[in-house]
């Protein structure tokens, strides 16, 4: 199966210049907890999370109208293409600990998201053909890893 048959199509994005309240707007309108983050040229420069907005609000004591976008999305962007394997996109998933992937044309432009919850749907109604180990095994590792403590974070 296809990225593209699960991602969600024309995502609504953000742009580095705007403010941290136009992204919280943007999910709010479109129920969603992460918006992209595009250049002048379009391209995906960043990715800003619901918890993103949440937490710089509450360490910088600022209104998300004040803050701007680019100082708290993640500037670190891993990204799929629409025609990679849903497999290799939920073990980029799994080994970057990362919940939703920017989907993007060969041109490095947007064109979707994918979120672990679209591989979930694809995998409790059996669209998505399992290896042997049981249906859903792999996804369960990766909701596993995913939601593991950062690395970097954990105590030693």
């Amino acid at each position: 199966m296809r990225v593209r048959e699960l991602m969600t199509p024309s995502p609504r994005t953000c742009s580095v210049d705007d403010s941290a309240d136009a992204a919280a707007r943007i999910m709010w309108d479109c129920d969603c907890g992460v918006v992209p983050v595009i250049d002048s040229k379009g391209a995906v420069c960043g990715i800003v999370t619901d918890r993103d907005l949440c937490m710089a609000a509450y360490i910088q004591g600022a209104r998300l109208a004040d803050i701007p976008v680019w100082s708290v999305m993640s500037r670190e962007v891993h990204a799929c293409e629409a025609d990679a394997d849903v497999r290799e996109a939920e073990r980029l998933m799994r080994e970057c600990q990362i919940r939703r992937l920017p989907v993007v044309d060969n041109g490095g432009g947007l064109v979707g998201v994918l979120s672990l919850g679209d591989v979930a749907q694809a995998v409790s109604k059996g669209t998505v053909v399992r290896q042997a180990g049981g249906e859903g095994a792999e996804f369960m590792q990766t909701v596993a890893s995913v939601s593991e403590p950062r690395r970097a974070l954990r105590a030693s």
